[in-house]
């Protein structure tokens, strides 16, 4: 037996290696100054984390409750450096982890999209990122894991978190939907008679900690003077039909509403947003409305094809990246870089001079395409 003094509290475990290894860290309220650390647990029981600078932590939060999904929120009084933590649920436990607090001179931000075919991201690992984000289709699906209709089912979800477990528990991670993140049934060649999708995301809601109504969200980054904004967003001609798989979209809609009034409200240098739509079907929506909003953020950013561009419309710009690169081209009319290869987008800000450097970046870690925006 060992005995392990935690917090103030002492408590016994066995000696065993640790049971607890499907860890994800997130946020869901609007500060970075607060983590919230997510884990399953085989046997269910109360929310355990303890944290610190060192790895004998100090701090502790615990919830008193009886389950196998825990989210627990930490607050992190420092910038900077580097928090160790580890997460309990009765005698189950998880070996000492790591994660940097938000720095106070460089920030690096990797959006992904198209997680369908589980690649190597050891070139994200080695860019030593700050933050995760999508653009979408986080898993394959829903249905050929859980079986039809299954909303609920996590499963293809903890299956990401298994091939990149060093990855999501050192990195916060905040993902965006895309139409296979919603899909419970087979699509076929024509719209069934019951609905494919569930638009309401309940896998994805549940099972991760994302602000506000979590199919839509925003997160700000205060010290860097920039914030992400996330849209569900997909497969739009397929409203009203029993393939609809995103929340809608037009001028009367809460999400165009919602939108608007964030852009409008924005007093932050940079905004990136975030969905997984064909970007020229998406700013020609509402007579160009969209287009319009975009326009009042910095870049805005799209998982739906599967490879790597940017477009130049009317001074603002438009990226496409895809882990699943080498598929068939739609290029964007606009478009002023194109390449077929598996992909993510780094983000780079500075304060002094205050810019962002946004670089289409391969797999290998090459740099595809790069451009500055101050």
């Amino acid at each position: 037996m060992i005995l392990l003094l935690f917090a103030s509290s002492l408590v016994i475990l066995n000696a065993n290696e640790p049971s607890i290894d499907q860890i994800w860290l997130g946020h869901r309220s609007h500060d970075p100054g607060k983590l919230v650390v997510n884990w399953v647990s085989k046997e269910p029981g109360e929310s355990i984390v303890r944290f610190g600078r060192t790895e004998e932590y100090g701090q502790e939060v615990r919830i008193a409750n009886d389950t196998t999904l825990h989210h627990v929120e930490i607050p992190l009084a420092e910038t900077g450096g580097v928090y160790h933590y580890s997460v309990q649920t009765g005698k189950q436990f998880s070996k000492d982890a790591t994660f940097k607090g938000y720095p106070t001179d460089v920030l690096r931000v990797a959006v992904v999209a198209d997680w369908q075919g589980l690649p190597d991201l050891s070139a994200i690992k080695k860019d030593n990122v700050h933050l995760l984000l999508t653009a979408g289709d986080n898993i394959k699906n829903i249905h050929q894991l859980c079986g039809d209709g299954k909303k609920a089912c996590i499963k293809p979800y903890l299956q990401l978190i298994e091939r990149y477990p060093e990855l999501f528990r050192s990195v916060p991670f905040m993902p965006v939907l895309g139409n296979h993140d919603k899909q419970i049934r087979p699509r076929g060649n024509k719209p069934p008679s019951q609905p494919v999708y569930d638009i309401e995301a309940t896998a994805f809601r549940r099972f991760f900690e994302l602000p506000g109504d979590e199919w839509k969200w925003h997160f700000d980054i205060p010290g860097f003077d920039i914030r992400f904004a996330a849209l569900d967003l997909h497969h739009i001609s397929d409203q009203g039909s029993t393939w609809q798989s995103s929340h809608s979209f037009g001028k009367e809609s809460e999400q165009f509403l919602w939108y608007d009034k964030l852009m409008k409200d924005n007093e932050r240098k940079f905004v990136v947003t975030l969905y997984n739509e064909r970007n020229g079907s998406m700013r020609a929506q509402a007579r160009g409305a969209w287009h319009g909003m975009f326009r009042k953020g910095t870049i805005a950013i799209t998982g739906f094809g599967y490879y790597a561009e940017r477009a130049e419309v009317d001074g603002f710009s438009y990226y496409n990246t895809s882990l699943s690169g080498k598929g068939t081209h739609y290029p964007d009319p606009k478009s002023a870089f194109l390449k077929g290869e598996d992909s993510y987008v780094l983000l780079t800000i500075t304060k002094n001079p205050a810019k962002m450097v946004v670089e289409i970046k391969g797999l290998d870690g090459r740099v595809l395409d790069r451009k500055t925006y101050p």
